[in-house]
């Protein structure tokens, strides 16, 4: 006689889900992705793995490994080359590049993993950066922006962008926020934070009457993974004792990277300004 018990059912837990290299999805959340444009993944890394991320993360904080010229900065304010315990949000652009020991890193292979799940074959890696908002900074805030407005104009647009939560998120010290489904319309107008590209890197958009932000507060060792069109940002820092760290690994197609290269864009705060003035946000 067949039962009913709880006890049949298969449990999948986060340990289940992570299989060496790889991280499995569930059909929801790739269509979740495909709806919204984002999704929330849990426990895409342990713990321990964590704790191997986190050490070298502290190293870029402390100015450890040399970061050249622009690339490492007050995303808030383009200010580079000063005392970083005075920005808002550190920013590290390309840690890859500036500490080679970190390529083919574990959440590398993941991201790597769930960029192919999400997006089909052909994904690489363009670019990684770490963000850092510092405690008690309300002003630590991104502004609302979609990606792909930073970004050259490609053929083929296919993005995972895998944000890990190195310490929990929360709508406290700034947790991402998310408009769904913001990625089935075109890339909207953007404009520069702080006169012109040269003194202010990042790009800003405005919410239209009718936009509900959704705030997407995320566990350490969580990830959300988001597309080039998602419009999002995120609030300020109303923690006063912990840092809000994140550690993002963006993957597109290997003909969008190799179409990026060969114009000279390389996601580094230092490329030439007239490749910085061609991105999308700026000609929509």
């Amino acid at each position: 006689m067949g039962s009913s018990d709880d006890s049949d059912r298969t449990v999948t837990t986060d340990s289940d889900r992570r299989r060496g290299d790889s991280y499995h999805l569930t059909p929801e959340e790739i269509a979740s992705f495909r709806r919204d444009g984002y999704v929330h993944l849990r426990g895409v890394m342990s713990e321990d793995e964590m704790t191997a991320i986190e050490a070298v993360y502290e190293r870029f904080l402390r100015g450890d490994i040399a970061v050249a010229g622009k690339d490492f900065n007050d995303m808030t304010t383009g200010e580079h080359g000063t005392d970083p315990r005075g920005y808002a949000v550190v920013n590290v652009m390309l840690p890859r590049k500036y500490y080679p020991q970190w390529q083919g890193n574990l959440f590398e292979r993941r991201a790597q993993s769930i960029a192919e799940q999400l997006c089909g074959e052909g994904m690489t890696i363009d670019f990684d950066q770490l963000l850092a908002k510092s405690p008690g900074r309300p002003d630590a805030v991104f502004h609302w922006h979609q990606d792909q407005a930073y970004w050259i104009d490609t053929d083929d647009r296919r993005t995972a962008t895998c944000w890990l939560a190195v310490d929990d998120s929360t709508i406290e010290n700034g947790c991402m926020q998310f408009l769904p489904g913001s990625h089935h319309e075109p890339v909207r107008a953007h404009r520069p934070l702080h006169g012109d590209r040269s003194s202010s890197h990042t790009l800003v958009t405005e919410l239209r009457p009718g936009d509900v932000m959704k705030p997407v507060e995320i566990s350490r060792g969580d990830i959300t993974v988001h597309n080039e069109g998602v419009l999002h940002g995120s609030g300020g820092n109303y923690s006063s004792s912990s840092y809000r760290r994140a550690y993002i690994v963006a993957l597109r197609s290997q003909s969008t990277v190799a179409e990026e290269r060969r114009r000279g864009f390389t996601h580094s705060h230092n490329d030439a300004g007239e490749v910085l003035d061609a991105v999308d946000g700026l000609h929509a």
